[in-house]
């Protein structure tokens, strides 16, 4: 009897001293020449935001969407100047197309660039994407055939796999209470090179006939005069690339490398060790975290299908709107010119930034990410109801309420996708983020690929059934939209969506 209790007593003991020393040595398990040790050390001897590295992290992807939705404020008269469209009611039809072929590229190799971000790193992934901005975006801008312009934007979605792994970096350059923060940070930006995206195509394409005291019909950008908005994405990519210097790599790299010298004795490193590995989360010598299946891991793949269906609806809108505001008002659209387009979509991109710095954070810590998203997709159904109406409106009254409009409908597709990113994210380990970002984005490229076509198709439809009964001209348009936000709003409900850690 005094054995067994000497026992029980000695067991009780052992295991009350090895769970703070297994977390104390969890905390201090740190590899030489590991960039991801290092930022785990700088993570927890500096709480505060890093503010630097979250600049940098805005600054690459805003370089990396700028091309695009860019083209879509000029598309229109692109795909007119390119005489592959017989009648002008296809040439929604054929510029579908130009906007569909970046995001079919793009989903052929996500999944590469996110394994290759595992493997070596997310900072060379995210220069090379850099540098296929650089160059093809200037490419397409010299098209000067409806095959060339499609051949350069499939190329820059091949070459332009930054999206996976900067989601994943995001997560991994702060602490965790920072992570929402920097997530919606890759969110706004991106929904800010969606919005200035178009605003500098607007304004910036067919600059001979726009600005003739400065650009004249035989210069350059006479010759080409879509080439202007691309060249200054360019130049903004260069920016971005030089900014990349300062960037700290966070994958970690340990390679055999030996542990730093701790306090903690052989003796109780062994046996934590020994512990760590009955209980799965050392795999080997090196320290690496036992993974699960990313396929079969369904709160990851339900939040992925989900963020599907939401970037299928965010990126058909977007093809849309632009078509819609400068389509004629006989055809229902808003008449108006790239340059009107484009202060819309610039006032609506400073409106996003004050409102994802400011006011996000709060929200998603008010809501929690899944009820934000909920809460968002509830409102846009009567937004889009309202759409097809505004072409009622003219001059002042119009411009502000398109204005408006823009501003809560993007606002609402920020809080949705960021919202995804958090739950995604979460559902896997830091080892596994590249590659489960490199499929989200894979699916959510196709996705994405099919909505322009889809809805440049069904535009040009509409177009020509103004006088319909049931649904006539753009009400279908919107229609549709809806549909898809009601499918996306439904399926963020169990037992669809799983929370992480769910079986």
């Amino acid at each position: 009897m005094a054995t067994t209790m000497t026992t029980t007593t000695t067991t009780m003991m052992t295991t009350t001293m090895t769970t703070p020393l297994l977390e104390e040595k969890m905390q201090r398990r740190y590899y030489n020449n590991c960039p991801g040790c290092r930022q785990d050390r700088k993570n927890a001897a500096h709480p505060g935001i890093p503010y630097r590295d979250f600049f940098y992290i805005w600054l690459v992807t805003l370089c990396s969407t700028l091309p695009i939705q860019s083209v879509f404020p000029f598309l229109y008269f692109m795909i007119r100047d390119l005489h592959i469209a017989k009648e002008e009611e296809d040439i929604g039809f054929y510029a579908g197309f130009v906007g569909s072929t970046y995001m079919f590229g793009r989903a052929l190799t996500s999944v590469l660039w996110g394994v290759v971000a595992d493997k070596y790193g997310r900072k060379p992934v995210i220069v090379i994407s850099i540098l296929s901005v650089i160059i093809v975006n200037s490419l397409f801008g010299l098209s000067s055939s409806y095959w060339m312009a499609i051949t350069t934007r499939a190329l820059l979605g091949l070459l332009c796999g930054i999206l996976g792994p900067i989601k994943a970096y995001a997560s991994e350059v702060s602490r965790k209470e920072h992570q929402a923060l920097g997530l919606s940070l890759v969110g706004t930006s991106r929904c800010i090179g969606l919005i200035v995206g178009p605003a500098i195509g607007g304004f910036l394409a067919q600059p001979a006939e726009k600005y003739p005291n400065i650009f004249s019909q035989d210069s350059l950008f006479g010759r080409f005069p879509y080439f202007l908005p691309c060249l200054c994405i360019s130049l903004f990519a260069v920016c971005a690339l030089i900014a990349c210097f300062w960037l700290p790599e966070t994958l970690h790299m340990h390679h055999g490398d030996k542990l730093q010298d701790t306090s903690v004795e052989t003796l109780e490193e062994s046996l934590i060790d020994s512990d760590l590995k009955a209980n799965g989360e050392i795999a080997d010598e090196g320290g690496s975290v036992s993974k699960q299946s990313l396929l079969k891991n369904w709160p990851l793949m339900s939040a992925i299908i989900v963020y599907c269906v939401f970037s299928l609806q965010e990126m058909a809108y977007i093809e849309i709107f632009s078509l819609w505001a400068v389509s004629d008002r006989k055809y229902g659209g808003l008449n108006f010119s790239t340059e009107d387009v484009g202060e819309v979509l610039a006032i609506t991109g400073v409106s996003l930034l004050v409102y994802q710095i400011l006011l996000y954070p709060f929200v998603v810590k008010w809501l929690s990410p899944v009820r934000s998203i909920r809460l968002a997709a509830v409102l846009t159904i009567p937004l889009f109801v309202a759409f097809p109406f505004m072409s009622n409106l003219s001059g002042i009254v119009l411009k502000l309420v398109v204005n408006c409009a823009s501003f809560v409908k993007n606002v609402f597709s920020v809080t949705v996708i960021t919202g995804l990113n958090l739950v995604q994210n979460n559902a896997v380990c830091q080892e596994q983020r590249g590659a489960a970002n490199g499929i989200s984005v894979t699916a959510m490229s196709l996705f994405k690929a099919a909505a322009p076509a889809g809805g440049g198709a069904l535009f040009s439809w509409a177009q020509k059934r103004t006088d319909a009964s049931f649904l006539p001209g753009d009400h279908i348009v919107f229609f549709a939209l809806n549909v898809i936000v009601v499918l996306g709003l439904l399926m963020t409900y169990k037992p669809f969506l799983a929370k992480p850690g769910a079986k």
